[in-house]
């Protein structure tokens, strides 16, 4: 076991049977070393789509449990907000995964370790080595310590609004015009960039954001939208 190994566990609070399960859940699709001809195993790819329906069941059946008074819809708004990138990107900074994952030469010069995709990709695939290395029960202690602030905000509605679907459905409620998001610039060297974004209604800018990443931007222009939403007509 390396160095790096035994550091990130001890962030996990887990120690792996499997080391290459960790190994694997760590390594990006464009990881230079990936072998060309088996390229899907040997990535995070495969456990990112069995963490994510992990997640989703873990995050399902904590809040079925805490809301039974709760109808439907509004446990699916609720886990939708726990499990977006945003939550899972949060989650990874703390056990700091970026520091460890291994990326190709592309991603690490254009700021991959820093990118929400990338790690909330890498923590959906860390749940998924994690349940099979030590099973559902292991997967769900990990789950629900991680998530647990995220959890508790939306239990108490104090977690992220999805600012960019809120306007959406304000649109499409009330106006005719298009909503489109235009990148309007970048500054900075290419490892630490930071995105402008535009929001238009119609021909009309009704917000402005910057971010690390355009979906951040875009995020940040929405929410800007929404809070400038008297100044406008739909």
């Amino acid at each position: 076991m390396n160095n790096a190994t035994w550091e990130f566990e001890k962030k996990l609070n887990y120690e792996f049977k499997d080391k290459s399960l960790l190994e694997m859940a760590l390594t990006h699709s464009s990881y230079h070393y990936v072998i060309k001809e088996n390229k899907a195993l040997h990535n995070n790819e495969r456990l990112e789509f069995l963490g994510d329906a992990f997640l989703d069941a873990i995050i399902s059946e904590e809040l079925y449990a805490r809301l039974p008074d709760v109808e439907e819809g509004t446990l699916t708004k609720m886990r939708a907000k726990i499990v977006c990138e945003e939550t899972l990107a949060v989650c990874g900074a703390k056990i700091e995964v970026g520091n460890f994952l291994k990326l190709g030469r592309g991603e690490e010069k254009s700021g991959g370790r820093r990118r929400e995709s990338i790690i909330a990709d890498a923590v959906e695939a860390i749940i998924g080595a994690m349940f099979l290395d030590g099973g559902y029960d292991c997967a769900k202690k990990f789950v629900l310590s991680l998530f647990g602030q995220a959890v508790e905000e939306a239990l108490s509605g104090k977690l992220h609004t999805d600012y960019k679907s809120e306007m959406q459905e304000r649109v499409q409620g009330s106006s005719q015009k298009p909503l489109k998001y235009r990148v309007t610039g970048t500054t900075g060297p290419d490892h630490d960039k930071v995105f402008y974004v535009d929001l238009f209604l119609g021909d009309e800018v009704i917000g402005r954001g910057r971010g690390k990443s355009k979906k951040e931007a875009e995020r940040n222009a929405a929410k800007e939208a929404l809070e400038r939403s008297d100044k406008f007509v739909f």
